[in-house]
């Protein structure tokens, strides 16, 4: 790992040792939203009425800074959802990202389509955690995690019976992927350099095993994009910066969601 992923993950240990002192898991097993059945992302990216994109919620980013302060998670992701996001990522991340539970919470109270948490998940106790704020998808990244920890997590949250989004940037990434692990994002961010390179997701997409659902995440912001990657295999595009970075990201992704029906026949 790169030193800003190594921070992040030196962090986050401290972070969820905190929080167990705080909330037991039996308490969290007792929330609410605990006892809710989980949406499906896949069944949702598969729905010919809906666009594919799951539209994230990101206030800042280690590598551009502040993204956006002036809106309410409430206010964006419910625009989204009415304008035909497949589902939700919600970062609750607060160091790095500016993220919270709350978010998540707040988001899953007005929206009924899956919400993706989206995080640095290194514990069992953030997937209890992500089950019972609401979350129906949790991700784990393939860069910071070896294939024991993958599998190991993958499965506990599949029990749990939250999906499992595993994020890869590399073809030796791919060897992570396993039986629990129901989607795989291929990152046009190397998390390394936080460089782009959007054909990254093209040449690995025949490479993902068959079966799993393919997502493309970064560096997408033309709707032309999203034909080429469904030509690739691609049924879900994890799109955030792009309309989070815009002064009204509502209208950004309606005018994105247009434009997509007529580069892409839906």
């Amino acid at each position: 790992m790169n030193n800003i992923l190594t921070e992040i993950v030196a962090h986050k240990k401290t972070e969820v040792a905190a929080r167990k002192q705080q909330r037991s898991i039996a308490a969290l097993e007792q929330a609410p939203a605990f006892k809710r059945t989980p949406r499906s992302l896949r069944q949702s990216l598969q729905d010919p009425a809906k666009t594919g994109i799951i539209a994230e919620f990101k206030r800042r980013s280690p590598s551009r800074g502040l993204i956006n302060g002036q809106v309410t998670v409430q206010d964006i992701t419910t625009a989204y959802t009415r304008y035909g996001a497949s589902g939700l990522s919600v970062l609750t991340d607060e160091k790095f990202f500016g993220g919270t539970m709350e978010d998540l919470q707040q988001a899953r109270a007005v929206n009924s389509i899956p919400i993706l948490r989206k995080d640095f998940m290194i514990d069992e106790y953030q997937l209890v955690e992500a089950k019972a704020i609401g979350a129906d998808v949790i991700l784990l990244i393939a860069e910071c995690l070896n294939a024991a920890e993958v599998k190991h997590l993958a499965a506990f949250a599949h029990n749990l019976g939250l999906e499992v989004l595993l994020e890869v940037h590399s073809e030796a990434q791919l060897e992570k992927v396993t039986e629990h692990v129901h989607l795989v994002g291929v990152n046009n961010r190397d998390l390394t350099t936080f460089k782009v390179d959007f054909n990254r997701s093209c040449e690995l997409a025949p490479k993902i095993p068959a079966g799993k659902l393919k997502v493309a995440e970064s560096g997408i912001s033309d709707p032309a994009a999203i034909a080429t990657l469904k030509q690739a295999g691609f049924e879900g595009f994890l799109i955030g910066e792009h309309f989070m970075r815009q002064e009204n990201p509502a209208q950004a992704f309606e005018k994105f969601t247009a434009a997509i029906k007529t580069a892409v026949k839906m």
